[in-house]
């Protein structure tokens, strides 16, 4: 199965066959949209506040007049599991877009934002996550609000595919050698029991997992420092992972052609990968037994 049968699409619930995509669609014409990626496990969002809380705050960062309030929306979410009978692990895919109208630059005037939301089943990367992936660096040319999950994604896909023609899950993105985040996800680095990260800025997306790592390292008592830091503090790790909705908490083990530190899982990624279990209400990576070394 690559989608559920039932999506939400312009105002109403329907069979995924019969949803017509309208032709002049500021989203397919511009990019003139927003989007979000929620993590479905057994059948329930997972932090589900966190998406919504940043998607209502990318609307209105573009200036869409989103027809629905949040309670509103968030029924609309939770009535499309129970529509679709939604029991397993998956992600639900939602976008806004400022509507359909003639092609102008200038925003159209009375025109109702389309809005979509579908489910397709996902299951758990479990071998990457217990043995770690690799990853590139790469140039960030990216645009200067990233913090706005905004359609226009092609520096990203870009970046992304240069990663997996090099055999690399991801690719690590920085300015003038600053590490920003990954293609599709937020980057951290271990060193000293502390854990690294750039700041939350107009430069990079503001993850919602990433608040759940940050609130983990508080639970855990291990130093969650926000400050920006170069590639060459990526090489010197003692640890680097990954976070984002569909990678939950992944370990890098090589950036580039550069091993870090041992090249396996560190303890302090191991600890937070067994938090997020606990949290989402999951099987964890390995067992907890394994993380307290």
């Amino acid at each position: 199965m690559s989608v559920f049968p039932i999506v939400f699409a312009q105002g109403s619930f329907m069979h995924k066959d019969k949803l017509k995509y309208p032709f002049e669609e500021r989203g397919l014409q511009f990019g003139d949209g927003v989007y979000e990626v929620i993590r479905i496990y057994r059948g329930k969002y997972y932090l589900l506040e966190e998406h919504i809380d940043r998607l209502y705050r990318s609307l209105s960062e573009i200036k869409i007049n989103f027809p629905h309030d949040r309670d509103d929306f968030i029924h609309i979410l939770e009535s499309l599991l129970t529509k679709n009978e939604m029991k397993m692990d998956g992600k639900v895919y939602l976008q806004v877009t400022r509507g359909s109208a003639p092609r102008n630059h200038i925003f159209p005037q009375n025109t109702e934002p389309n809005v979509y939301a579908y489910i397709e089943p996902a299951a758990r990367n479990m071998k990457e996550m217990e043995n770690g992936v690799c990853a590139i660096t790469h140039p960030d040319i990216r645009w200067s609000f990233c913090h706005i999950k905004s359609l226009n994604l092609l520096p990203n896909l870009l970046a992304k595919q240069e990663a997996n023609e090099n055999g690399c899950y991801e690719a690590i993105l920085h300015k003038d050698g600053t590490v920003t985040e990954c293609s599709s996800a937020n980057v951290y680095f271990v060193k000293n029991g502390n854990i690294y990260t750039h700041p939350k800025t107009n430069g990079i997306l503001h993850g919602c997992v990433r608040i759940a790592v940050e609130r983990f390292a508080e639970n855990l008592e291990i130093p969650f420092i926000e400050d920006a830091y170069h590639v060459g503090d990526i090489k010197d790790a003692d640890e680097v992972f990954l976070s984002s909705s569909t990678s939950e908490i992944t370990p890098i083990v090589k950036v580039d052609d550069h091993q870090i530190n041992d090249g396996l899982p560190g303890p302090i990624t191991r600890k937070l990968q067994h938090a997020y279990a606990l949290d989402a209400g999951i099987e964890p990576i390995i067992p907890e037994t394994l993380t307290e070394a």
